[in-house]
C-alpha cells in the first residue's frame, strides 16, 4: 500500500484524515464494494479509533462511503444500470440549472467562470485529474447556484454523491479532461450571452458525453 504523509496536528485530525481516504479512495487502494475498517486504519495512520470514525462520517456526508446497519462502511457501490439513470436525472436537472443560470449571470460571475476554466485547462495539461476534478465541480456549483433553484440544487447535490468515485477515475483517461472542458466552455458561453435554449442543450450533451465516456472506461477494465 502506499504511504500515507504525515498529519501535522491534533487539530483538524479527522477532517485530514478523511482527505487522505478520499485520495487513497480515488486512487483505487479502496475500490468500490470495499468496507472500511476502523481499527486497521487507525493502526495505519498511527492514532486511535476516534479521528478515524469521525473521518468516515465526513466521507459519509460527501456520498463517497455509506454504512450499512450491522455490517459496517463501505466505499460506494453502484451498478451500471443504476449509473445508467442517474446520469439521465442529472442530464434533465443540469440542462434545466444552465437554462435558469442564463437569466442571472452578472459580470463577477462570468470572471468566476473564467478562472474556473482556465484552472481546468492548467490541470488538464499538467495532467493533474485531481485537480480538474475539485475545479470541475464548483463548476457545476456555480451553475446550480445560479439556477437560484434549491430543489434543483438538492435533487442534483444526491446524485453527485451517487457518483464521486466513478466521475472522479473518469478522469484518469487521457483525453477526457480536455473533452470534458471543451464542453464547459460551451455551456458558459451561451450562459454569458443569456441564450438559455443553447445553454440547457449544451449542458445536457456534456452530462450525456460525460456519460458515454464512463461507459467507455468501464469497457476497457
Amino acid at each position: 500500500m502506499s504511504s500515507l504523509a504525515p498529519i501535522p496536528t491534533v487539530e483538524g485530525l479527522p477532517r485530514n484524515i478523511a482527505e487522505q481516504l478520499k485520495q487513497l479512495i480515488y486512487a483505487g487502494e479502496f475500490k468500490a464494494g470495499d468496507r472500511l475498517n476502523e481499527a486497521a486504519l487507525a493502526t495505519r495512520m498511527g492514532t486511535s479509533r476516534g479521528p478515524i470514525r469521525e473521518a468516515i462520517r465526513i466521507l459519509t456526508g460527501t456520498g463517497l462511503v455509506t454504512p450499512v446497519v450491522n455490517r459496517g462502511v463501505f466505499v460506494r457501490q453502484v451498478s451500471i444500470r443504476e449509473m445508467l439513470e442517474i446520469y439521465e436525472l442529472r442530464a434533465l436537472v443540469f440542462g434545466f440549472a444552465a437554462q435558469r443560470a442564463a437569466e442571472n449571470i452578472t459580470d463577477d460571475h462570468r470572471r468566476e467562470f473564467e478562472a474556473l476554466l482556465e484552472g481546468m485547462e492548467a490541470a488538464s495539461q499538467s495532467g493533474d485529474s485531481g485537480r480538474y476534478y475539485d475545479l470541475n465541480l464548483k463548476f457545476h456549483a456555480l451553475i446550480l447556484q445560479l439556477a437560484n433553484s434549491a430543489r434543483a440544487h438538492q435533487l442534483y447535490d444526491s446524485y453527485v454523491k451517487e457518483l464521486h468515485l466513478y466521475r472522479r477515475q473518469n478522469f484518469n483517461t487521457p483525453g477526457n479532461m480536455r473533452r470534458s472542458n471543451i464542453e464547459h466552455r460551451r455551456i458558459y458561453e451561451a450562459i454569458a450571452k443569456g441564450n438559455g435554449a443553447k445553454a440547457k442543450a449544451a449542458a445536457e450533451e456534456h452530462i450525456n458525453a460525460g456519460r458515454q465516456r464512463l461507459l467507455a472506461s468501464a469497457d476497457e477494465k
